[in-house]
């Protein structure tokens, strides 16, 4: 192990050996990217701190720890769900291994979202974060990645069991959901390509690829970590058009401002998500028969 790696191990267990001491933290988990196996050199470390909802922890005992461990000052480290009702709160600290984050995690929260999961419910707040919001989903892939670090009543290992394999009436409400929207979205920027309005129109397309991207992770029974390398994900699947972010980068970044250039740029969309809506082997089938772009 490098000089490097062992002080950032050193590190990490001094924060969960400071943090494992906190009434109320039942489970910690290291998460994101190095639990995933995305990280660089450069990656933050995540930790997930769970809670229960009838017993959480202390907060101001966590800011004190936060700032033991800063070199930066006082850092961030905020109330229960003051950053939204999915993201509910941490913290970012800066250390001297860098950047350290604290998520805060509802066990009754995430426990609650795997049910309704497994039983074909999912929700999505688009204001949650950028750029396209959240999807309760996350919280399956959270848990599926995660690695325990403290969990002495093996909380993680019972959320894991919920979730494999990939729920069936999940996989379906998903397909249906994001195709359904997809077609309805790409139906709906005809009208402002033709007119040469690149606001709403780019709008559209980032909103279909947003809702194909989630098709093409049920149809890969593949939970999602949030959009931040998403696409290069995809890329990766079993089941997927071929050259898809080639693509998604085209139509995206090469998308065009006159109308004719954003109506052939809605033609490669709409060939793209005709790709995806093949890949479900019927699973789902196009509310309108034909979507003719260039009429």
């Amino acid at each position: 192990m490098g000089a490097e790696l062992f002080e950032k191990k050193v590190t990490l267990d001094a924060i969960v050996s400071a943090l494992k001491n906190v009434e109320g933290i039942v489970a910690i988990v290291l998460g994101g990217s190095h639990a995933a196996g995305f990280a660089n050199e450069k990656s933050d470390l995540d930790l997930g701190l769970y809670y229960s909802e009838k017993c959480p922890f202390n907060i101001e005992k966590v800011r004190s720890i936060a700032s033991s461990f800063s070199v930066t000052g006082v850092p961030l480290v905020t109330d229960f769900y003051e950053w939204g009702p999915w993201v509910n709160g941490g913290s970012w600290i800066m250390t001297a291994i860098g950047k350290v984050d604290l998520l805060y995690r509802n066990i009754d929260q995430v426990q609650q979202t795997i049910t309704d999961a497994v039983n074909g419910i999912w929700q999505h707040n688009f204001d949650q974060q950028p750029p396209f919001g959240f999807r309760s989903v996350i919280y399956l892939g959270e848990t599926q990645v995660c690695k325990a670090l403290f969990d002495p009543h093996h909380i993680l290992q019972g959320l894991k069991a919920q979730i494999t394999p990939y729920p069936a009436k999940l996989r379906e409400v998903v397909l249906s959901d994001s195709l359904w929207l997809a077609e309805f979205t790409l139906m709906q920027c005809v009208s402002f390509a033709s007119n040469g309005d690149t606001y709403n129109t780019v709008g559209c397309f980032t909103r279909i690829v947003n809702y194909l991207v989630h098709a093409l992770f049920a149809i890969n029974e593949t939970y999602p970590l949030g959009d931040k390398r998403a696409v290069q994900i995809i890329r990766s699947f079993h089941r997927v058009p071929s050259k898809i972010e080639e693509k998604i980068n085209r139509v995206l970044g090469q998308a065009g401002t006159q109308a004719y250039e954003l109506m052939e740029s809605a033609d490669l969309l709409k060939e793209l998500w005709q790709q995806v809506v093949a890949l479900t082997d019927g699973q789902y089938e196009p509310r309108f028969k034909v979507i003719d772009i260039k009429s």
